[in-house]
């Protein structure tokens, strides 16, 4: 059977309660030690002063010196006893002989107490365990006329009696300590309630143990995690949230209202804006980011945002040289059937007998693809980005468009990483051949790429419809695109390759009334 688990308001509830027992009953305490402690202060006080009533009273001056001092006393010292609510008023001569006592047969025999003090001529109160048990009693000697010692009143009230007083008030003492504990219970249940609902029931455990797997989860997720507050406040950042953001690890962004700290414009927008998303690429820097936020709630009320983020940086260009590929073998597969139709063709003239023009059809597509490939690997060194224009242009050739390699193209070294030049020229070339598909013949795009005046050049023109002026702004950011599906990432692709490298672009009109692409990046910073 599984051991039951108090949860944190319930322990907090019990630990309230003992303690505020333990208060109550040691203030309950206290006031009964104190009140006891009154209660024998004022019995002192009170029978001291009936003890001096009495000593100084000229009846038992004279009763003293009678030869029957008795007679006159016992009478006197009762009636005193009862007008003032002690338990005993003794009138005895010096050596302890009583004179009076409210049991009669005590009456002549020795005081039992202490007395030293008042034939001193001290008037003093003391607790001592006398005929009648413990008592508070006062001894006060009596004085003749010549101030000579004649007597001793003793006046007490036994203990007995200042206990049924004091119990007499505890009824009083429990009824407001009975309130005040009930109060503070009251208080402590209400406080382990709202506990227990913040802490949604959960134990001490159970609560260390979210933790530190909460902590271990957003510390070693793969993904990107950024929570918002309802009122668009940074609630956490996983540490690849920051990487992917650029945050430094230690910068203090908890708290912090979206507005206040420096991230990339895309996601910063994204984020203030609130809304749903899912799967939307977004740049941030020199990345190709996937974003999904959408609204949390919890019991129907909505605690914020919660956006996550996944790198595709290096996915996306891997789908991108896969794109070209992928073209790249459409068009081989096309010019596969194109050839097996000529060289049956090229059969059927040689069996008719008419060889000369079956060697002229035969040789004059061989001459133009070899005519192709020596120009564009005359003019291009760098295999990598000759490769790519090939399969450009059977690319191009498949879909109706005349690629044309501008006869100035010249490189030997590309300045850039093989991949950021891919980048740049394959979505140039890219972005014109979509220009150009469904406008009418003929269609062109011509490509320029080489070095000058200490700049890499990368010059793309089409015959398309061309860029208007008010769009040109538009072109290098993330999302937009001539397509109706496309996802708007190749220009901004581009873009990224140029900031990064220190470079600039622009858009123009074409010879052919399209759009005019160049960029620009420098040679020697590009090389170091």
């Amino acid at each position: 059977m599984a051991r039951r688990q108090w949860s944190i308001a319930g322990q907090l509830f019990a630990l309230q309660a003992v303690v505020v027992t333990l208060l109550v009953l040691a203030g309950a305490a206290g006031a009964v030690w104190l009140a006891r402690s009154d209660s024998r202060q004022a019995a002192q006080e009170e029978v001291l002063s009936v003890a001096q009533t009495v000593a100084r009273s000229p009846d038992v001056r004279a009763a003293l010196t009678t030869a029957d001092p008795a007679t006159i006393l016992q009478p006197y010292a009762e009636s005193t006893r009862l007008a003032t609510g002690t338990d005993f008023v003794v009138v005895m001569a010096p050596d302890r002989t009583r004179f009076s006592h409210p049991t009669r047969e005590l009456i002549g025999q020795p005081f039992v107490g202490e007395i030293e003090p008042a034939l001193a001529g001290h008037p003093f109160t003391v607790t001592n365990v006398g005929t009648l048990g413990e008592s508070v009693r006062a001894v006060v000697p009596v004085y003749d006329d010549k101030r000579r010692i004649v007597g001793l009143v003793s006046v007490g009230i036994t203990t007995r009696a200042i206990d049924r007083k004091l119990l007499a008030q505890l009824p009083v003492l429990f009824g407001v300590a009975a309130p005040a504990l009930a109060l503070a219970a009251t208080g402590s249940w209400l406080l382990s309630r709202r506990l227990r609902r913040q802490t949604h029931g959960l134990g001490p455990a159970q609560m260390t143990r979210m933790y530190e797997y909460y902590d271990a989860v957003l510390h070693s997720v793969r993904e990107g995690l950024v929570v918002l507050t309802t009122d668009r406040r940074v609630a956490l950042v996983n540490d690849e949230g920051r990487r992917l953001l650029g945050l430094d690890a230690d910068a203090p962004v908890t708290d912090q209202p979206v507005a206040g700290i420096d991230l990339p414009p895309a996601v910063a927008e994204l984020l203030a804006s609130g809304r749903d998303a899912r799967d939307e690429p977004i740049l941030a820097g020199d990345r190709v980011l996937v974003a999904n936020q959408r609204t949390t709630r919890f019991e129907g009320a909505a605690l914020g945002t919660v956006l996550t983020l996944r790198d595709q940086t290096e996915l996306r260009t891997l789908a991108s040289e896969l794109d070209s590929v992928r073209a790249l073998t459409e068009a081989l597969q096309a010019q596969t059937h194109e050839s097996a139709n000529r060289l049956h063709t090229v059969l059927t003239l040689v069996e008719l007998g008419r060889t000369e023009e079956a060697v002229r059809l035969g040789t004059r597509d061989l001459a133009l693809a070899q005519q192709l490939t020596d120009r564009v690997v005359g003019a291009v060194t760098e295999p990598a980005l000759a490769a790519l224009l090939l399969g450009k242009s059977a690319q191009a050739g498949e879909r109706g468009v005349d690629l044309v390699i501008e006869p100035e193209c010249h490189l030997d070294d590309s300045p850039l990483p093989t991949g950021d030049l891919l980048t740049v020229v394959g979505n140039l070339v890219d972005n014109a051949l979509e220009a150009v598909a469904g406008t009418p013949a003929p269609r062109r795009v011509r490509v320029f790429v080489g070095e000058v005046d200490d700049e890499l050049v990368v010059r793309v023109a089409d015959s398309g419809p061309g860029l208007a002026p008010d769009r040109v702004a538009d072109a290098f950011r993330r999302g937009w695109s001539t397509k109706s599906t496309g996802r708007g990432l190749g220009l901004a692709l581009v873009g990224q390759v140029v900031r990064r490298h220190g470079g600039r672009y622009d858009v123009g009109r074409s010879d052919d009334g399209g759009s005019l692409f160049t960029v620009r990046m420098p040679v020697v910073g590009a090389r170091r």
